[in-house]
């Protein structure tokens, strides 16, 4: 285990140290979750002119409950492991680029990255047979966002990369239970399993 954690700590410098005071905005831009809400809004138009407003309707509750489960399981695994975030790790503090405006005490595993790669699964999964390039330009999206959290030096690659896959072993239980619930309801839906 030690070693596993060692190389997470090296490949965190490693990774973290690719940025530059050039990149810095962007990436600040990109892990600053409200930045988000663009895509957001066009993915809710996206849902609207795809599925209808009952369907909508359905994919907001759906999507609600998928953000509370990401969010809500990643912090009771901080407070489980209560593995401190790179941020307070005083033997990085010269070997690592901080930027981030605030760091949290605990970091394992990261809820932007199960968050956003949840989204993007389930969303992606539930447009899949209209707009078929959705999905693979979400998961882009979810590692992108999962990156700017090694970038701003508050996460390790192992709490991005365990929050990427909770996230999407997540998002797909949601777009199973979305399934489920439009063939319940007689929703009138392509949706396919």
């Amino acid at each position: 285990m030690e070693t596993l954690q060692q190389l997470d700590t090296e490949l965190f410098i490693y990774l973290n140290n690719l940025g530059s005071v050039r990149w810095d905005g962007l990436w600040l831009g990109i892990t600053y979750k409200w930045n988000s809400i663009p895509i957001y809004i066009v993915l809710l138009i996206l849902v609207y002119k795809n599925l209808g407003l009952k369907k909508t309707g359905l994919v907001l509750l759906f999507v609600a409950l998928l953000i509370t489960c990401t969010d809500q399981l990643a912090n009771l695994f901080k407070h489980g492991f209560e593995r401190l975030r790179p941020c307070r790790a005083e033997l990085l503090v010269d070997r690592a680029r901080f930027i981030a405006g605030r760091c949290g005490s605990f970091g394992y595993f990261s809820a932007h990255a199960a968050s956003s790669m949840s989204l993007a699964i389930f969303l992606g999964s539930v447009l899949r047979k209209k707009l078929r390039f959705l999905l693979p330009v979400l998961i882009i999206w979810a590692f992108i966002i999962g990156y700017s959290r090694i970038y701003v030096g508050v996460h390790y690659p192992g709490d991005v990369l365990t929050g990427i896959v909770i996230g999407g072993l997540i998002g797909y239980l949601f777009y199973r239970l979305f399934g489920f619930a439009t063939a319940k309801l007689k929703l009138n839906t392509t949706f396919t399993k």
